[in-house]
């Protein structure tokens, strides 16, 4: 049984919560394309962003939502009563939480805009609270306060609206926050505060600052504030807080209006309205704007935009259109109402994540903003199906973060296709990083057909970083730029194939003593940090064997449809192709490293610019000879058995170079991670999967918290990584950690275990909707605690991977070189009564409705597909595999604009 605090209102996604306060770390994100990232909490906290250096109110982590004062704020003096403060956060209202006196109240949420309701008891006034950010050109949030007088008895009713202005980098929050506030210029307009800090006290120099941050304000009417209080310690008075202020519970008549200027104080965007006399039954409502710019603000144009009450509601009705319409691109229709709709949010998480990196919201990987360069790849997966105009260039634009030795750049830069050289000057290489693009390119060449973005010329990464960051160019500058050249100095370009051929290529030389790829600073999972001397990734070679067999299919294909029968590489890279440059003996771990060592000094500090011209038969055939001799290395050396006799991948060495898996006086040792990989690219076989499953549900399937990323390693592991110092079943030491769970059932799914794979996905859905444990709004969280509580929710790769496999695996829609294959994988409990179900998705720049009728109710592996109409009238297609293919001219033909309806008729 499902239990929801939460409850979908509708069919749309939005969802309603009653006291929502009495939960703990909730948050949701409000945001737009314009660059304004904001998170509020159900008693109105959180923060407001552009940046790291520009926060409008203060940088925060979860435990500031409860531990700190500071938050948007609107107080009404009722007059008889005293204060009360619309969202909740009132030392008296806090105060009467878990008691009798406890308010009513209840939030309302949905694609993107907060609601929330709080009711006076004494007074029966009744507060309504919406904030959302507008999807304009604008870094903007805007709220707006309705108050009802729900009694018998006029109210006279004196607001006061106090957002606190910090007004400055994140940096400045524990390093020189009195000093900063000296840089303080604030000045009070008409409607409202602004302030202009003199200088920026950060990492970018103590520089002439022109940011400003500001609170405005009016009436339903458009009655500017009659004072203000833009000082914090004026406002809160001697011995006061931001939520028990002297000049709101006593009452005090500002001294402040239109036209000062003040300097070097903690700021305060508080705003005084009139008093006003509410009549039974009568309502009122008042438009607060929160603002960054770029400059001085300009204070005519937001006025007249954004502070009235019509403004706020057509840019309201704006924003919620704006949203519906992008997440509508894909849509689930299933025997599960519910789910469909909890699986809206997932597919807004990529793009909340395109948007906010993995930083802004209360959790955070990167306090500093940004993503990694794994972030980059995955990310695209989602937008692919979600966002496909800008796929192909920011496929392109990434590729320019490769380095010439197979590594990448840590640091990604805000724009597409900008990489900077590492400020912390840590050289370190994440061993997984280049087996992530070529499964990224790999969708988006499925899905379109475009064979050519892999022959176009793209640039290669280049800082003091060389030999995979095990040496440094100690010549090189910052000056010189960051772009490889050639010895003359010139710019080198090579294609995006031979890019992608070289981050795959390099890892099958870079191997440890057992002959698997060495584990350098850490793969996927981060945590295994300690391990660069001598630990091994047996999990992500199996992932690079597998792309060196894709990539031998890719070459294949590129040369039966293009008809092109050479490619060209830089000439260095030749010896890496080493069947047709003189073959080594895969089996000598010292020739592969001698080998790469080669390769590493002629690349080291330039390159010819010379090219090869290379057979692609050729090289197809000496990339399915790396790919069958990791894979014969991995089914020979790393399957493992446990003395109870379950048998599973052992995915690990450590810097001792010993095995990580199997029995140990602790215990028995597994990682979900090794198993994932071998079962995705086909290493397992398909008794060793149906092994697998078992072993995984003996030692990692937890009732409580669904599928462990590893079993108890039983105490730190100095020689493996940091991960182990968690407390086990916390993040990466053992937790349900989403991404690995959701790609361990995309991996079931392709290997047409489906049932498994059905379980694994439905378990993170009822584990993330359990609001009793999970406390965390609808939608995927990092991972699961201990506890059961959903951790870092939103800014997550998981719902990248959930939507995917949701679509392609589950639902069978997918791309085979820009034709449509279909092979749904749907249980008979999937479809509704009728024996429908449906996805709406796009493909071939169509937005195409496909409706799977199983009139039979047929379970899985009982039906396949019979026939497909298009828009009423049969279509020919052709069987391949399990699935139909539908070539791409047949839906181009199709109108461009509407809907386009597939019936795809099921039987057995």
């Amino acid at each position: 049984m499902r239990n929801r605090g939460w409850e979908f209102q509708g069919g749309h996604g939005e969802f309603r919560l009653k006291h929502p306060e009495r939960s703990s770390y909730l948050y949701f994100p409000l945001v737009n394309e314009a660059g304004m990232m904001s998170a509020i909490s159900p008693n109105l906290h959180g923060e407001i962003t552009s940046g790291h250096n520009t926060f409008l109110m203060e940088p925060i982590s979860v435990e500031d939502l409860h531990n700190s004062k500071a938050s948007r704020n609107f107080w009404v003096h009722v007059e008889g009563y005293g204060a009360w403060s619309v969202s909740g956060n009132s030392a008296k209202q806090n105060s009467e939480q878990f008691t009798t006196a406890e308010e009513n109240s209840f939030m309302e949420a949905g694609f993107l805009w907060h609601k929330l309701t709080r009711d006076h008891r004494e007074s029966s006034l009744r507060a309504e609270t919406i904030n959302f950010v507008p999807v304009t050109d604008d870094k903007i949030e805007l709220m707006k306060i309705t108050l009802t007088n729900n009694g018998n008895d006029e109210l006279h009713l004196t607001p006061t609206a106090a957002i606190p202005l910090y007004g400055r980098s994140a940096d400045d929050l524990r390093d020189h926050r009195h000093v900063t506030s000296l840089l303080h210029r604030v000045y009070t307009s008409e409607h409202g505060i602004e302030v202009q800090p003199a200088l920026s006290f950060d990492e970018r120099g103590h520089k002439v600052n022109k940011i400003t941050y500001s609170v405005l304000g009016a009436d339903a009417n458009g009655n500017a504030p009659i004072g203000f209080f833009p000082e914090t310690e004026e406002f809160i008075g001697e011995g006061g807080a931001l939520d028990w202020p002297e000049t709101v519970i006593a009452n005090v008549t500002p001294t402040i209006s239109a036209g000062v200027s003040l300097e070097g104080y903690e700021a305060m965007g508080a705003l005084r309205f009139e008093t006003i006399s509410l009549a039974s039954g009568a309502s009122i409502s008042y438009v607060v704007a929160m603002v960054i710019t770029d400059d001085r603000l300009d204070y005519t144009r937001y006025v007249q935009d954004y502070l009235s009450e019509a403004s706020f509601d057509a840019l309201l009705a704006q924003n919620q259109k704006y949203w519906s319409d992008k997440l509508n691109t894909v849509s689930f229709t299933s025997g599960d109402s519910e789910q469909d709709q909890w699986m809206k949010w997932v597919t807004l998480q990529p793009i909340l994540r395109r948007l906010y990196g993995n930083s802004f919201l209360p959790y955070h990987d990167y306090g500093r903003g940004g993503r990694g360069w794994r972030d980059l790849w995955q990310d695209c997966l989602a937008l692919m199906v979600m966002e496909p105009d800008e796929v192909r260039n920011l496929l392109f634009n990434n590729y320019a973060g490769v380095r010439i030795d197979g590594s990448n750049a840590t640091i990604i830069g805000t724009k597409p296709g900008e990489f900077i050289a590492d400020r912390n000057n840590i050289p370190r290489v994440w061993m997984d990083h280049g087996a992530w693009p070529l499964l990224t390119t790999l969708l988006y060449v499925h899905q379109s057909g475009d064979l050519d973005l892999l022959l176009q010329p793209q640039s290669y990464f280049r800082d003091t970083f060389i030999k995979r960051c095990k040496a440094r160019d100690l010549a090189w500058t910052l000056e010189q730029g960051n772009k490889l050249t050639t010895a003359e100095g010139e710019i080198y370009q090579g294609t995006i194939l031979e890019h992608i051929l070289l981050q795959n290529i390099v890892p099958f030389f870079n191997v440890g003593e057992h002959g698997n790829i060495k584990l350098e600073g850490a793969d996927w999972n981060d945590g295994l940090d300690l391990a660069p001397n001598r630990g091994e990734s047996v999990a992500f070679t199996a992932f690079y064997g597998s792309n060196l067999l894709e990539l031998s299919k890719l070459l294949m294909q590129l040369k039966e449809r293009t008809g092109q029968e050479t490619i060209e590489i830089a000439e260095e890279m030749v010896v890496l192709f080493d069947s047709m440059a003189g073959s080594i003996s895969y089996d000598s771990i010292s020739a592969k490293q001698q080998l790469l060592d080669q390769y590493y000094n002629n690349v080291a500090l330039a390159v010819s610019g010379r090219k090869a011209k290379l057979n692609i038969s050729d090289v197809a055939g000496d990339l399915k000879n790396k790919a069958l001799w990791i894979m014969e290395h991995l089914r020979e050396n790393e399957w493992i058995s446990s003395k109870e006799g379950y048998e599973w991948f052992n995915g690990y060495y450590n810097d001792d170079a010993e095995r990580v898996e199997g029995d140990y006086p602790t215990g028995v040792r597994m990682t979900l991670t090794g198993q994932v990989f071998t079962i995705m690219g086909g290493i397992a076989t398909d008794d060793q999967v149906g092994k697998i499953t078992s072993a995984v549900d003996r030692y990692l399937k937890d009732e409580r918290i669904g599928y462990r990323l590893n079993s108890s390693f039983g105490g730190i592991q100095q020689n493996l990584g940091r991960a182990f110092g968690f407390a086990f079943g916390h993040k990466e030491n053992g937790a349900m950690f989403s991404h690995m769970t959701v790609m361990y059932a995309n991996a079931l799914y392709k290997r047409g275990f489906v049932k498994e794979g059905y379980e694994v996905l439905d378990s993170i859905y009822r584990l993330s909707v359990d609001f009793d444990k999970s406390r965390m709004y609808p939608g995927v969280p990092e991972y699961i605690n201990e506890k059961g509580r959903g951790m870092y929710t939103y800014l997550t790769g998981s719902a990248s991977w959930i939507l995917l496999t949701q679509l392609t695996e589950m639902y069978g829609v997918k791309g085979y070189y820009g034709d449509l294959y279909l092979e749904p994988k749907l249980l008979k409990s999937q479809f509704d009564q009728q024996g429908i179900a449906s996805v709406e998705t796009l493909f071939a720049d169509r937005k195409l409705n496909i409706v799977y009728r199983n009139p039979q109710l047929a379970d899985y592996g009982q039906y396949h597909v019979k026939s497909v109409i298009v828009n009423g009238a049969a279509v020919s297609v052709k069987n391949e595999g399990n699935g139909v293919l539908l070539h791409r001219s047949v839906l181009e033909q199709l109108p461009a604009e509407g809907n386009a309806e597939l019936e795809v008729i099921l039987g057995s």
